[in-house]
């Protein structure tokens, strides 16, 4: 292994370190109380080391928001929408996936009930690529669509957020192909499968 290997992987870790210390502050208090000093404390690395990173908090913020989307936006993108009405849990995997790639990490983005601009930000933006990569596969009315993902999203953002919160009785993998068959095929579609 090369120094420059060994330089990369250090600073990956250190900003891995960085990003779960400020989402370990997002599940405990607002995002505008959160200090550089209290990342650093909980990253365990000194201020210096967060300064050779980021600019301040909101640099932390934006890159966060910016390799979520991204990270999305390449599981969404070759997604056939015609083909996912009839095998909905398809997408479920791919976003179960992103997940578990980090399950720490976003176990706590989940938790923070006092920070859901910074869920919202990112759905927003999510839901725009969505969107338009559906309606350029799928005939459907604008208005329609605004509907669906709204109801869609809220049930789903809830009941992950409730899980992540629980015990977690249930895997991720069967809250998510529940959710699937909840989205796509109503309650009953869920009964359906449980009788």
């Amino acid at each position: 292994m090369s120094n420059t290997d060994k330089t990369d992987l250090r600073v990956i870790k250190t900003k891995k370190a960085i990003r779960d210390a400020f989402a370990e502050l997002l599940s405990e208090k607002d995002i505008h109380k959160i200090t550089i000093k209290d990342i650093a404390d909980t990253a365990m690395i000194n201020r210096k080391t967060f300064y050779n990173y980021y600019a301040g908090v909101y640099a932390v913020v934006d890159e966060i928001e910016n390799e979520i989307i991204m990270a999305f936006n390449e599981a969404l993108r070759d997604v056939d929408f015609k083909l996912l009405l009839r095998e909905p849990y398809e997408i479920f995997k791919k976003l179960t996936s992103i997940i578990n790639s980090d399950f720490n990490f976003y176990s706590h983005l989940m938790k923070m009930d006092n920070n859901m601009s910074l869920i919202s930000k990112i759905i927003l933006a999510l839901e725009f690529n969505v969107k338009k990569s559906i309606s350029e596969q799928i005939s459907i009315n604008k208005s329609t669509l605004d509907l669906v993902f709204d109801y869609a999203v809220a049930g789903m953002i809830t009941v992950y957020q409730k899980w992540f919160n629980s015990s977690r009785t249930q895997s991720i993998e069967e809250i998510s192909k529940s959710l699937s068959i909840i989205i796509f095929s109503g309650v009953n579609g869920l009964l359906d499968n449980e009788v």
